[in-house]
């Protein structure tokens, strides 16, 4: 991003709003120049459109500006980090039984929006809506056609910085990958043991004997 844009946005960030004239004189530019960058941040979504500032003293109302949800997403998160201490203090505390059952739950909660699977429903049919469901999880899965079977591939983990030291995540991927199909599934390759993907088969015979 263009640096003076990005100043723009950090100064509304520890402001909350602000004028041009009060970014003009925060940044040292000129009011024309605030005025352009701000158009082009509008036209991108990351400012909002003005407000009015009503002066407590005489003078003519000032049009205020502030950043969109969409600019809020420019600035650092620690969700990982937040994850991996909460997940830490859970295994501190609880046995590996208590711990799957809480990844079990995760499961079904996951679930409660999934269209399953009826028992004559087409294989084919099985894996399009799996891969649709994964796919607004933002796994970026696709599915194909292989002579021993199925293989289906998820291209991205959404809880990638998290895996390496909690396996039961990738155990969890397992689990409802079969719920989601209703077949049982055998992971091939594993994002974790340095594949490029996490990737899993459906033998032909569990299809048939289903």
């Amino acid at each position: 991003m263009q640096h003076k844009r990005q100043e723009i946005i950090n100064v509304l960030k520890q402001r909350g709003n602000a004028s041009v004239d009060e970014l003009s004189k925060e940044l040292g530019i000129t009011t024309v120049t605030v005025r352009h960058h701000l158009d082009v941040l509008r036209s991108e979504g990351l400012v909002s459109e003005p407000a009015v500032r009503h002066r407590s003293s005489s003078g003519r109302p000032q049009h205020i500006f502030s950043l969109t949800p969409k600019a809020e997403e420019l600035f650092p998160r620690n969700y990982d980090g937040l994850a991996q201490v909460l997940l830490d203090e859970v295994k501190s505390r609880l046995d590996t039984r208590e711990v799957n059952v809480i990844f079990e739950g995760v499961v079904h909660r996951l679930l409660a929006d999934a269209p399953r699977p009826s028992p004559d429903e087409p294989i084919e049919q099985r894996l399009d809506r799996a891969i649709n469901f994964l796919n607004e999880k933002g796994y970026v899965a696709h599915w194909e056609r292989r002579p021993d079977g199925f293989f289906v591939q998820t291209r991205n983990c959404p809880f990638e910085a998290l895996a390496g030291k909690n396996p039961e995540l990738c155990s969890m991927d397992l689990i409802l990958l079969t719920s989601l199909m209703g077949i049982t599934l055998q992971r091939v390759c594993h994002m974790p043991d340095g594949d490029n993907s996490c990737a899993y088969m459906v033998k032909e015979v569990a299809v048939e004997t289903r």
